[in-house]
């Protein structure tokens, strides 16, 4: 199912009885996700992805803007109508039912042509069951089950009712680092041999880009960048969106460019054709570093840390605006024991960035 939002506002009262001030939670959203995919909203706390998920799912109404599923205008449509699967991060389980029970309840209010016996619900329930693999779990009540299990109860209650778009509000953060990967590589599997349009909610920009075909950015209710993770990662059009993907993070740097050529400190780092001068803010991927000990960019070492198949160099700069540089070599590189280290440059994990508007600057 094709779900479009267009011109998609949210704006709330303020809380101060006295003040006339809103709070514009979701601005002029408008996008198109592509029938049958997995769209990550990402974003830090109180960006508003969580609000668009609900307006998508009917819980609640837009100040503005419309939705559409398909053709259908559904922007007053009451989410019980939607055809939508919810899944909460809370997992909202009944603790006096069984896990049979649990998924079997969104198909008992079923009415109409809609009704189901009760051989349909039980057989609606073991097939979802058996995709979200709990099915040797039927008879066992919550407070039974791992977090993991409890959660993929609640995918398999969201999935019981074949719906057109299925919702994931956030649907990881209360489990553990290696149950959090288990389960979203499940979370894709199930998208996958479903097709469900999915659209899943998170902070974690790791889980966004592992398990989505597009990602939505979006910061104070506005939405940064659209686009394939990869090429999101690789071409980011804002500071924002550049500090925001990665880990670790991207190194941010002061510089200056003169002559076409990227300073950072005393020092020309990288060749910037066709970059006015000008001072500019400095993003380098931790893969962007290339150990040279001739090499232009030249760090004080901090200390290494060895990660397996890679190593993490940590070093400061005086022109840093992070507290530390972090360089991501491979584990071949031997890194000496010395007061300073040298890097070259990677062009393509060097973005420049305007230091008034954080835009991207192309080179």
């Amino acid at each position: 199912m094709k779900v479009e939002l267009r011109n998609l506002t949210k704006i709330f009262p303020s809380r101060n009885k006295k003040s006339n001030d809103v709070v514009v939670a979701v601005n002029d959203f408008t996008f198109t996700i592509p029938d049958g995919k997995l769209i990550g909203l990402l974003g830090p706390s109180g960006c508003g992805k969580s609000t668009t998920l609900y307006m998508i799912s009917g819980l609640q109404k837009p100040t503005g803007g419309q939705i559409f599923f398909g053709d259908d205008d559904v922007t007053e449509l009451s989410a019980e109508n939607r055809g939508i699967g919810l899944v909460f991060q809370n997992y909202a389980l009944y603790p006096h039912m069984t896990v049979r029970q649990n998924i079997m309840f969104p198909l008992q209010n079923l009415k109409g042509v809609d009704k189901l016996t009760k051989q349909e619900m039980l057989d609606r329930a073991e097939n979802a069951a058996k995709l979200v693999q709990i099915d040797e779990l039927m008879d066992r009540k919550p407070s039974e089950l791992s977090g993991g299990q409890q959660q993929r109860v609640a995918i398999a209650r969201a999935l019981v009712k074949m719906p057109k778009v299925l919702l994931l509000d956030e649907p990881l953060s209360n489990l553990d680092a290696r149950l959090r990967l288990q389960t979203r590589e499940e979370i894709r599997r199930i998208q996958k041999e479903t097709g469900i349009t999915t659209i899943f909610v998170t902070h974690d920009q790791e889980e966004a880009m592992s398990i989505s075909d597009i990602i939505v950015v979006m910061k104070l209710g506005v939405v940064q960048q659209i686009g394939a993770p990869q090429e999101v990662y690789d071409s980011p059009i804002n500071l924002f969106v550049a500090k925001f993907l990665g880990t670790p993070p991207i190194n941010v740097f002061k510089g200056r460019v003169e002559g076409e050529k990227l300073y950072i400190g005393g020092t020309a780092v990288l060749d910037t054709p066709g970059v006015k001068d000008r001072a500019v803010t400095v993003g380098i991927r931790p893969e962007g570093f290339i150990l040279d000990a001739n090499g232009p960019l030249e760090c004080n070492l901090s200390g290494v840390e060895v990660m397996g198949r890679d190593v993490s160099v940590v070093s400061t700069h005086g022109e840093s605006l992070n507290p530390t540089v972090r360089s991501i070599i491979n584990s071949d590189n031997k890194v000496e024991a010395a007061a300073t280290v040298r890097y070259s440059l990677k062009s393509n994990k060097v973005f420049l960035f305007d230091t008034e508007t954080e835009e991207r600057i192309l080179f």
